[in-house]
């Protein structure tokens, strides 16, 4: 797709696309070194669809992986993993906190979720969790002292 300027703008990234992100910046915090193999059992895909998509995402300048190696974000890749990332704990709480559906359920729709919201309902949601955390103030009258 072209803009005005003739340039070509990058495809959306896509939710798989998301997903590989979202699992080597989880992966990476559970462990040293995220591999094809942890990313595979993650993702619940082949070894070889796993490397076929580290491939496009290295293309895009969104992560760095050199045959049997480790995979890592690279900065673009991170602020793309941190920004899915937070997306799905926000719905998984709101899900969760706020709808009471069970941790499982709230997590599998969490993360169906993640990749369609846009920055203003993102934001918005966030306003409603929060608010719904915060403990009510007393609007209580304050008591009198006996005499």
């Amino acid at each position: 797709m072209l803009d005005k300027t003739n340039k070509r703008r990058p495809a959306r990234l896509g939710q798989s696309g998301e997903d590989y992100l979202e699992a080597v910046l989880v992966l990476g915090q559970e462990k040293r070194a995220v591999r094809v193999k942890d990313l595979a059992t993650q993702l619940g895909v082949s070894r070889p669809a796993v490397v076929v998509a580290l491939a496009k995402l290295g293309q895009r300048g969104l992560l760095r992986h050199e045959r049997y190696g480790a995979v890592e974000l690279t900065e673009a890749g991170m602020r793309l993993a941190e920004s899915v990332d937070e997306r799905h704990r926000l719905l998984f709480s709101f899900l969760h906190e706020t709808l009471g559906l069970a941790a499982g359920k709230a997590s599998v729709e969490a993360c169906a979720l993640e990749h369609a919201l846009s920055a203003e309902t993102t934001a918005r949601l966030l306003r409603l969790v929060e608010d719904r955390r915060r403990p009510a103030e007393s609007v209580a009258r304050p008591r009198r002292e006996r005499p």
